[in-house]
């Protein structure tokens, strides 16, 4: 069985897009959060995620629109949730209010948090994954922190896709990933997307120009 893994899309459609064209022949998609926030298309790619049925936990942007709260965000970030707030339909809301801070999936044998199995708003970059973070589950997925990386242990895997719609690691392009249940492997994937799209988009709707700026160089 192969699964799909996204994260941190971040209001950007244009960058959902190209990754699920890119993305291999999947049995199942998952993300691991931050579906809103940021960029400006925050309600298509609500809608994307849900005509795709993909298993999805809360991320910290995504509790702060429906929490009414800027959850300490910097001016750029809480620009981006309210604006999120402010656009999407009450449906779409009512879907990221559902959303659980941690799921499991495939018969339990995939973890889904945002940040940290003991904290949903812990960073937790590559270099910390270790087997420590794993419980009964064969694969953990991981977002927040935006940087693309996988390992694998006795009892399973670690694995972080990266960004969809942010990138941090300094390459700009889109990051997904495809875990294979059968092999208990892991495939890391980047795809470019037209930027300048997003750019426009940020400044139609009146947006931090840092959010555009940003993509471009994968920060």
């Amino acid at each position: 069985m192969k699964v799909g893994v996204v994260s941190d899309i971040h209001g950007n459609r244009v960058a959902l897009d190209a990754v699920l064209s890119a993305m291999p022949a999947v049995d199942s998609l998952v993300c691991a959060g931050d579906v809103v926030g940021y960029n400006p298309m925050h309600g298509a790619c609500v809608d994307a995620l849900r005509e795709r049925s993909a298993q999805t936990v809360m991320g910290n942007h995504d509790r702060a629109v429906v929490e009414d709260s800027s959850f300490g965000f910097h001016s750029a970030a809480g620009a981006g949730v309210e604006h999120a707030r402010e656009t999407l339909t009450d449906d779409q809301q009512a879907w990221l209010a559902a959303l659980p801070d941690e799921r499991t999936a495939f018969d339990g044998r995939v973890k889904l948090v945002h940040g940290h199995p003991a904290d949903p708003d812990r960073y937790t970059y590559p270099d910390a994954f270790g087997p420590e973070l794993l419980d009964d589950e064969d694969a953990l997925v991981l977002g927040h922190t935006h940087v693309q990386g996988h390992e694998r242990f006795e009892d399973g895997i670690v694995m972080n896709p990266g960004s969809v719609g942010q990138p941090r690691d300094g390459n700009p392009q889109a990051a997904f990933a495809v875990l294979d249940l059968d092999t208990l492997s892991v495939t890391e994937h980047r795809v470019e997307y037209d930027i300048d799209r997003v750019q426009a988009a940020i400044e139609e709707a009146n947006l931090p120009a840092e959010l555009g700026e940003r993509l471009y160089e994968g920060r």
